[in-house]
């Protein structure tokens, strides 16, 4: 067997949501480098033709298909439109993913909490239910759903955010278990600090991007790459044997519970 070959995506179709920019786009790019057709989605419809243009020009495969995730006529046409075009699904990625608060839970409003709940942790379950009898029909395939470090511990301002990602990982582990005789797997990735457009927002002098770094064991803040390849190797034959995990991409900034200096 040629290990590389195990990476290899050819004929596969990627449906990955929040991908025209950040980590999605990373992780698209890189599925339809290795012979995946890329479905290109987010929000703002220009945006997704820009990064299948992109794609077109370095004769990659991708489809541009516009969906606000929290919205059910969204996903369906999102699902919808790659079935029309592809005749299937293979792999569903679900990283789009919101943080517009750091309000302590104590003051924070329902409005507030609901809406990061729609777009973090019940969007992924909803397109779940759509894409997943669809890989099945293909003999299985994969899903990873996006979560964070901020999942496994409790921090000031992480609030909505952490909880909802906190339900990501486990319900990917439910998935795994409910989907795992279809042939599908299902896990999550936890990124830590990753230079994000989101990130940026946050650490985006570089004294605060030292900071940061200071706090991993590896001394450096992750790039976008470094977590869509950890995605693509779950989505790939490489990654078989792995359902059901939530797997660290951190650069080591969790192995010591806060206390490195």
């Amino acid at each position: 067997m040629d290990p590389a070959a195990l990476f290899r995506l050819d004929g596969k179709v990627a449906v990955i949501t929040g991908s025209t920019r950040g980590i999605g786009r990373a992780t698209a790019e890189m599925m339809a480098r290795l012979g995946a057709s890329a479905v290109i989605s987010s929000r703002k419809s220009e945006a997704c033709d820009a990064v299948a243009a992109e794609f077109a020009t370095a004769g990659l495969t991708a489809l541009a298909l516009p969906c606000h995730v929290a919205e059910a006529e969204g996903r369906a046409r999102l699902i919808g439109g790659t079935l029309e075009a592809f005749g299937r699904i293979d792999i569903l990625v679900t990283n789009a993913g919101i943080n517009p608060t750091t309000t302590p839970l104590a003051q924070l409003s329902e409005e507030s909490w609901d809406k990061v709940f729609a777009v973090n942790l019940k969007a992924a379950w909803q397109l779940s239910q759509l894409a997943l009898p669809e890989i099945a029909r293909q003999g299985g395939g994969a899903m990873v759903l996006l979560s964070s470090i901020a999942s496994l511990t409790a921090s000031p301002g992480s609030g909505p955010y952490a909880v909802a990602k906190a339900g990501v990982n486990h319900l990917a582990r439910q998935l795994a278990e409910e989907w795992g005789p279809s042939g599908i797997r299902v896990n999550s990735v936890a990124p830590g600090v990753t230079l994000t457009d989101m990130i940026r927002a946050k650490v985006g002098t570089p004294e605060a991007q030292a900071r940061a770094a200071a706090r991993t064991a590896l001394r450096r803040i992750g790039a976008p790459e470094d977590v869509a390849a950890t995605i693509l190797f779950l989505c790939s034959d490489a990654g078989r044997q792995i359902t059901g995990q939530t797997i660290v991409v951190d650069g080591g900034a969790t192995l010591t519970a806060g206390l490195r200096s």
